[in-house]
């Protein structure tokens, strides 16, 4: 009989797997979906044919579903888990690694809502049909801007923070030192993802496209 001290801790498995989830592919998926929303600082024209490359890409559906809705689901239904269970401390003790931990939770859930809430009407409301116009006419709702906002800052710190997580809970940085670079690495990442979004906002909100020269 299995005792409970030899019984296997299933939890190990899924936060790795958690842990594993938001690099890849949600990590990879959130790095293309820049890169791609990037092409409004071109032009409206480059934004709307990359639009609708997007949408002709063979087997979309399927392929979105296994490498994107189903592991941002899994990730973000495992990350209310783990902060419904978690305690935080935060204020009895304001150390950087409770800070970490406690804005990691709460922008995740921010992320979270922002990131249901955009593939509900980017995808499935508009039927995948986003074109330039129909973008910027949504920013000019401040209130949509301002979501925005939040949404690509809580994703970029959430991301960029999960990198150092990352590397610590899979071993490949054990060492203070390789922990520190691990940290240095998710806090630029965190930062470039942070200033591209808003750039890529700029770009709508005032028709601006300083990549036009690329034409």
């Amino acid at each position: 009989m299995e005792t409970a001290a030899s019984k296997p801790d299933s939890s190990y498995f899924w936060d790795k797997l958690h842990s594993l989830s938001g690099i890849i592919p949600i990590g990879a998926f959130l790095a293309e979906h820049f890169w791609s929303n990037s092409y409004a600082l071109v032009s409206p024209e480059r934004y709307n044919s990359t639009a609708a490359g997007l949408e002709q890409i063979p087997w979309r559906v399927p392929v979105e579903f296994c490498f994107i809705w189903l592991p941002i689901a899994f990730h973000g239904c495992y990350g209310l888990w783990i902060w419904w269970r978690a305690k935080t401390n935060v204020f009895a003790h304001p150390w950087m690694a409770n800070w970490l931990f406690t804005l990691q939770r709460w922008s995740g859930i921010i992320a979270f809502a922002y990131i249901i809430w955009h593939v509900w009407l980017e995808r499935f409301a508009t039927h995948g049909r986003s074109t330039y116009a129909g973008v910027a006419q949504s920013f000019a709702n401040p209130y949509y801007a301002a979501f925005y906002v939040i949404g690509i800052l809580a994703a970029s710190f959430h991301f960029g923070n999960g990198i150092w997580n990352f590397c610590c809970k899979w071993g490949i940085a054990v060492t203070p030192r390789a922990q520190r670079a691990a940290g240095w690495l998710g806090a630029f990442v965190g930062v470039t993802f942070a200033v591209v979004g808003l750039l890529i906002l700029a770009g709508f909100l005032w028709n601006w496209h300083p990549f036009n020269g690329y034409l």
